[in-house]
C-alpha cells in the first residue's frame, strides 16, 4: 500500500488513460448481446435440432401474422382490399414463402376469420433469419399496411426483438436511477457532499473497464453474453463497489476520529477492512467465475460480473487510496461526523438475545421463515411476453388472437421430420397420418396440420372407409349398369326378331338367338357380382361378352349390306350394340380400376395400421403440388407438421403438452417406417420445454459447484470448517424465504404463471454472492475481536456494535441500487430486485443479526475448528 501512495498520481493517471482507450476501441456490448440472442440452447436441445434441420435445408420456419382488427363485420368492399393485401406481401420479398388466404377456402376462412367476422389472421411464412423477417416485418408495417386497417403484427422473431429492446431500454434507466439513488443514499448517510461522488468515480471507472474487457473477451474468446450481462454489471459493480466503499471509508473515517495522520490511517484501513474487503471480493469473485462451469450460455452470461469484480477490487485498492490521501479529511466535506462509524444500537439490542439467549434466537427466525418455505410452490413461468409492455403492437397482436382464435393459432408446436430417403412415398404417407392421429388424441392439441390434413381437417378420401364405400358405390353402378345394358340388349333383341320375321333371313334370327344368350350371360354375370363381388371373374366374362357382342355387330352390319330394305334399321341396331359394348368396356374398366385399388389395399402393409390408402402416384397429381410445397423440404426427404394447442404457447401446460407430444410420437413410430427417422420438435413450446430441463439441471449443478467453490475459499480465508457451513446455510435459508415472498407478490397477489424462469437461478447467484460479504464482514471483524475480548460473547457484542451500522447501511445502498430494477419495466429484472431486495433486508434485520451470532457463540471456540483461533497475550 505504501507503494501505491507513493505512485498515486502516475497510476490514477493511467487508469484513466486506460479506461478511456478501452472505451472507445471496445466493441460494442449491447450491439453483441443481441447477436447472441435470448435464448442460445445448446445443439442437443429439441428444439435447436428443428432448427438446425431445417437451417441445414434452407427452410427458416419463420412465421410472422398479420392480425386484422375490423370496426365492423367483414363486407365484400373488405375481402377484396385484404385479397390485394396478401398480394402485395406474395409480391414483396423471395424470402416470402407463402401468405394463407382466408378466402381460399371453406376451411381456411373457418380457422382464419373469427366468428364474429370481425378479426381475421394472415399467417406469413419466411425462409430466412431473424433479422430478415423483422425487416420484412418492417417493410409490411411501412409500405404495405393501409392507414384505414387495424393491423397488428406480431411472431416469435417480432416478439423477441422486442424484449430485447425493452431490456435495452429497461438498462439506460436503471443506469440513471442507479447513479441518482446512490448519491442520494450515500449524501444521507455521510451528510457530505464530497463524500458521495468519490464511490461513484471509482465504480465508475470499475464499470467502464469491466465493460470495454468483456466486450473484448466475447470477441476474442466467445465468451457469453446475453441480455442480463450489462445489467448485472450496473447492479452488481455500482451496488457492491457502493458496500466496499462504506467499508472502506468508514473505518477510514474511525481512524481519523482516532487521532491518527492521514497516511497511517490509509495503512490501518487496509490492513482491517481492506483484508475483509479482499475476502469478501475474492469469494465473490469465486462464486461468479464458478457460473462459468454452467452449459446454458445465458447462465454462463453472469460470469463477466467476476471480471468486473476483479476490476473493481483493482480500482478499490488504487483509486480510493488516491483520494484519501489527496482529499485527507475533507473527504467528508462539510460534515464533522458521520453517522456511519458509529456503533448500531439495533444489533447491540439484537444482540443481546442472539448472544445472550441463542436458542431463543435461532426460533425466532425459524418462525419467521420455515411458514415462507411451506408457501413455497417453485412455480415458474416461460411467457417472454410477461417481460414487455402491452403497449408493444406485438402484445396487442396476440391478445387479439386469444380474444378471437385461442392463443394457440399463432405459435404452433413444429415438428421436423427427416429421413435419408423420401417421406413422400405412397406407403409411408399413411403413417405420417397416423403419428397427427395419434398427436391430435393429446389433451391439450386442437388439431393438427400434415400434408394429409392441411387444413387440420381430415380429408376423408385417404382412409380406407371412406374408399371402401366408393367402392361400394362403384359396384352398385356397375350393376345398374349392367342392368342397363341388359335392357337395352333386350330391345335390340325384339327388334332385331321382328326384322328377322318380316325378312324370313336365316342369318338374322341366329343373330337374335345371339343377343339373347348374350343377354343371359349379362344376367348371370349381374347376379354372380351381387352374390360374391368376384370382380376378376366378372371383367373377364364381360371380356367374353364384349366379344360376342362385336360378332354381333359385324353381324348385323353384313345384313344391313344384304338386305336394302332393311339398310336403316339394322343400321341402327348396329349402332345400339356398338353402344352397349362400348358401356360394357366403360364398366369393365371401372371394375378393373376397383379390382387394382382393392388388390392395393389388400398388399398395402400401411392399410392394416393406419387405415389410410394413397393409390400408386396420386401424389403425383397437379391438385397435390401446393402441398408437397408446404409440407416437404430436401426433395421430399424432410417433413413438416404444426400441432395447435388449446393452451397459451407460453404457459407452463403447454410444456406438459410437448412432453406428451414426444411420447406420443415416440410411440406412434415404433416399428413403423418411421421408427429411424429424425423428429424434433420447435416453436415456443418445444422451446420453453427445452429451457424448463435445462435450467433445471444446470441450476442445480452450477449452484453445487458455487457453493464448494465458496466453502473452499472461507475455509481458507477465515480458517475454519464450521463458519463456512452456517454462513451458506444462513444464506440459503434467506435465499428460499425471499423467492418465497417473491412468489407470493407476483404470483398470488400479480396473477403472474410464476416466477421467470431464469430468476431463480440469478436471484440465487446474486442474493449469496452478495449476501456473503456482510457475513464476512461481521465474522472477520469477530475474530478481530476475539484475538483481545475476555470471552467469546464479549467479541460478538463488540463487531455486532461495530458492524452492524455498516451492514446495514450497504444492505440498504445495494438494495437500493437493485430497486433500480424496478422501474425497468422487464419483468424478470423487476423479479431478480425483488428477490434481492427482500433477501438482503431480510438478512441484514433478521438473519444475520440473529441466526449467525447464535450459532456462532453456541460453537465458541469450536468456530475455528480445526485450525483454532490464536488469541493474543
Amino acid at each position: 500500500m505504501q507503494t501505491i501512495l507513493k505512485l498515486k498520481w502516475p497510476i490514477m493517471i493511467g487508469l484513466i488513460i486506460l479506461t478511456a482507450a478501452l472505451f472507445l476501441l471496445a466493441p460494442n456490448l449491447t450491439e453483441q448481446a443481441e447477436e447472441a440472442g435470448s435464448f442460445q440452447l445448446s445443439e442437443e436441445a429439441d428444439s435447436q435440432r428443428a432448427a438446425t434441420i431445417l437451417e441445414a435445408e434452407g427452410v427458416s420456419g419463420q412465421t410472422i401474422s398479420l392480425v386484422i382488427e375490423l370496426d365492423s363485420q367483414l363486407d365484400d368492399a373488405t375481402e377484396q382490399q385484404i385479397e390485394g393485401l396478401i398480394t402485395e406481401i406474395e409480391a414483396l420479398d423471395d424470402s416470402v414463402s407463402s401468405v394463407l388466404n382466408p378466402f381460399e377456402s371453406a376451411e381456411l376462412e373457418e380457422q382464419l376469420v373469427a366468428e364474429d367476422r370481425r378479426t381475421l389472421l394472415l399467417p406469413v411464412s419466411i425462409e430466412g433469419t431473424d433479422e430478415e423477417t423483422i425487416a420484412i416485418a418492417d417493410e409490411i408495417r411501412e409500405t404495405i399496411v393501409p392507414d384505414d386497417l387495424t393491423v397488428y403484427l406480431t411472431g416469435e422473431a417480432i416478439i423477441n426483438q422486442d424484449v430485447n429492446a425493452s431490456a435495452q431500454e429497461g438498462l439506460k434507466r436503471t443506469e440513471i436511477i442507479t447513479v441518482i439513488l446512490i448519491f442520494g443514499l450515500l449524501l444521507g448517510v455521510f451528510r457530505s457532499f464530497v463524500t458521495p461522488v468519490i464511490p461513484l468515480v471509482a465504480v465508475g471507472l470499475s464499470y467502464l473497464l469491466s465493460q470495454s474487457l468483456v466486450a473484448f473477451f466475447i470477441e476474442w474468446f466467445g465468451f457469453p453474453v446475453s441480455n442480463y450481462t450489462q445489467i448485472f454489471l450496473v447492479a452488481i459493480l455500482f451496488g457492491l463497489g457502493t458496500d466496499y466503499c462504506i467499508l472502506l471509508l468508514s473505518r477510514y473515517k474511525e481512524e481519523l476520529t482516532e487521532g491518527k495522520e492521514v497516511q497511517e490511517a490509509i495503512l490501518n484501513t487496509y490492513r482491517t477492512a481492506g483484508k475483509t474487503l479482499f475476502i469478501s471480493g475474492f469469494s465473490g469473485f469465486i462464486a461468479f467465475a464458478a457460473i462459468g462451469f454452467a452449459e446454458f450460455p445465458i447462465f454462463k452470461s453472469a460470469v463477466a460480473v467476476a471480471v468486473g469484480i476483479a476490476v473493481l477490487l483493482v480500482v478499490l485498492f488504487t483509486v480510493m487510496p488516491f483520494f484519501m490521501a489527496v482529499l485527507k479529511d475533507k473527504l467528508f466535506w462539510p460534515s464533522k461526523q458521520s453517522a456511519s462509524h458509529k456503533d448500531s444500537k439495533l444489533w447491540i439490542w439484537i444482540g443481546k438475545l442472539s448472544v445472550n439467549r441463542p436458542i431463543w434466537s435461532m426460533l425466532l427466525v425459524a418462525l419467521i421463515t420455515v411458514p415462507l418455505l411451506f408457501s413455497y410452490n417453485n412455480d415458474l413461468s416461460f411467457d417472454t411476453v410477461d417481460e414487455i409492455s402491452s403497449d408493444y403492437e406485438s402484445v396487442k397482436g396476440l391478445d387479439a388472437i386469444e380474444a378471437a382464435f385461442g392463443a394457440g393459432n399463432t405459435m404452433p408446436v413444429q415438428v421436423v421430420m427427416k429421413a435419408d430417403e423420401s417421406l413422400t412415398a405412397e406407403e409411408t404417407i399413411p403413417y405420417l397420418d397416423a403419428l397427427a392421429q395419434d398427436m391430435v388424441k393429446v389433451e391439450g392439441v386442437e388439431m393438427v396440420r400434415a400434408i394429409t390434413r392441411p387444413t387440420g381437417s381430415v380429408i376423408d378420401e385417404f382412409f380406407v372407409d371412406h374408399q371402401l364405400g366408393l367402392i361400394a358405390e362403384g359396384l352398385e353402378e356397375a350393376n345398374e349398369g349392367l342392368g342397363e345394358v341388359q335392357s337395352g340388349l333386350s330391345e335390340i333383341e325384339t327388334n332385331l326378331t321382328v326384322i328377322s320375321e318380316q325378312a324370313g333371313g336365316a342369318g338374322l334370327r341366329e343373330t337374335a338367338e345371339g343377343l339373347a344368350q348374350v343377354n343371359g350371360q349379362l344376367g348371370q354375370i349381374s347376379g354372380g357380382l351381387q352374390q360374391t363381388g368376384n370382380i376378376e371373374q366378372t371383367v373377364g366374362a364381360l371380356a367374353q361378352v364384349n366379344a360376342g357382342l362385336s360378332e354381333i355387330e359385324a353381324g348385323l352390319a353384313g345384313g344391313a349390306a344384304q338386305y336394302d330394305e332393311l339398310a336403316g334399321g339394322l343400321g341402327e341396331l348396329s349402332q345400339g350394340v356398338g353402344a352397349s359394348a362400348e358401356g360394357l368396356a366403360e364398366i369393365s374398366d371401372g371394375l378393373t380400376e376397383i379390382a387394382e385399388t382393392l388388390m392395393g389395399i389388400s398388399d398395402s402393409e400401411a392399410v392394416r395400421g393406419t387405415g389410410v390408402y394413397l393409390p400408386e402416384g396420386i401424389l403425383e397429381e397437379e391438385e397435390f403440388e401446393p402441398l408437397l410445397d408446404q409440407f416437404t423440404f430436401a426433395d421430399g426427404e424432410g417433413m413438416l407438421m404444426e400441432v395447435v394447442l388449446e393452451e397459451n404457447p407460453y404457459s407452463p401446460e403447454a410444456i406438459d403438452i410437448v412432453t406428451d407430444l414426444k411420447e406420443a410420437a415416440a410411440r406412434s413410430t415404433n416399428g413403423t417406417p418411421l421408427e429411424n427417422v429424425d423428429i424434433a420438435f420447435g416453436g415456443v413450446p418445444s422451446i420453453n420445454s427445452d429451457l424448463n430441463d435445462i435450467s433445471a439441471s444446470d441450476f442445480t449443478r452450477t449452484v453445487s459447484i458455487m457453493l464448494a467453490s465458496l466453502f473452499v475459499v472461507l475455509a481458507v480465508m477465515l480458517r475454519s470448517f464450521i463458519m463456512p457451513l452456517y454462513m451458506i446455510g444462513s444464506l440459503l435459508l434467506t435465499y428460499y424465504s425471499s423467492i418465497a415472498i417473491t412468489e407470493l407478490i407476483f404470483v398470488e397477489a400479480l396473477g403472474y404463471d410464476g416466477i421467470t424462469w431464469a430468476v431463480p437461478f440469478f436471484g440465487f447467484v446474486m442474493l449469496v454472492s452478495l449476501g456473503i460479504d456482510y457475513s464476512i464482514f461481521l465474522l472477520d471483524r469477530y475474530r478481530e475481536e476475539a484475538w483481545t475480548a475476555a470471552d467469546f460473547s464479549q467479541a460478538m457484542h463488540r463487531s455486532m456494535a461495530k458492524m452492524g451500522t455498516v451492514i446495514i447501511t450497504a444492505a440498504i445502498l445495494l438494495a437500493g441500487t437493485f430497486g433500480a430494477m424496478l422501474p425497468s419495466g422487464v419483468l424478470s429484472l423487476m423479479q431478480i430486485a425483488a428477490i434481492v431486495i427482500t433477501g438482503l433486508l431480510l438478512y441484514g434485520l433478521i438473519v444475520l443479526p440473529l441466526l449467525v451470532p447464535a450459532v456462532t457463540v453456541s460453537f465458541a471456540a469450536g468456530a475455528w475448528w480445526p485450525f483454532g483461533l490464536k488469541k493474543k497475550k
